[in-house]
């Protein structure tokens, strides 16, 4: 059989085996195997770590949903399956460098559950419910002894707060919404 097929064009060569060494067909000699255009089986970036992808905020939320507090764990009960208002629920969601508790991504409400640690990161705390804010979440916060001895009040002021739609934004004085228009001067 031909090594060149005249209406598919160059038959293809057997891969070399491990090793590299190159092997005879029919008594001739094969070049050396050229390297693979595509990924090794390690990823995208070759084989070993991947250290591009191990900060990342999807890793940790995925690690704290898998180790909630009991109190996140007694808000979910009553937070999953749309059980609140209709609305659907995710927890430890990434919202850019942070991840919130529980978030309502219709509703853009994000509900934080915090221990006795956050009173000592007050400043950390604020400065997080800031950058949330400015992506257009609203943010409402419980401490843990609410949600395990009050969870019925928490579930009720989520309801409220979900019930409580934002008033939109009004547009600017000067600018796409005024009553001038681009040419005109006083």
């Amino acid at each position: 059989m031909d090594r060149f097929d005249s209406k598919r064009g160059p038959l293809p060569q057997p891969l070399p085996p491990a090793g590299g060494e190159p092997v005879a067909l029919r008594g001739e000699e094969c070049p050396p195997p050229i390297a693979h255009p595509l990924p090794q089986a390690g990823g995208d970036r070759g084989e070993g770590s991947r250290p591009f992808r191990e900060n990342r905020p999807t890793r940790k939320a995925r690690e704290l949903r898998l180790n909630p507090t009991d109190a996140e764990r007694r808000l979910w009960r009553a937070l999953s399956r749309r059980q609140v208002a209709g609305v659907r629920f995710n927890r430890q969601v990434p919202v850019g460098p942070y991840i919130a508790d529980f978030a309502a991504r219709s509703e853009k409400l994000i509900v934080e559950v915090d221990g006795g640690q956050h009173d000592e990161r007050a400043a950390y705390d604020e400065a997080r419910t800031r950058h949330i804010k400015a992506q257009g979440w609203r943010v409402i916060r419980f401490w843990n002894n609410d949600v395990l001895g009050n969870l019925e009040g928490v579930v009720a002021t989520i309801a409220r707060a979900l019930a409580e739609k934002p008033s939109p934004q009004s547009p600017p004085a000067c600018g796409r919404g005024s009553a001038r228009g681009k040419g005109d001067s006083q």
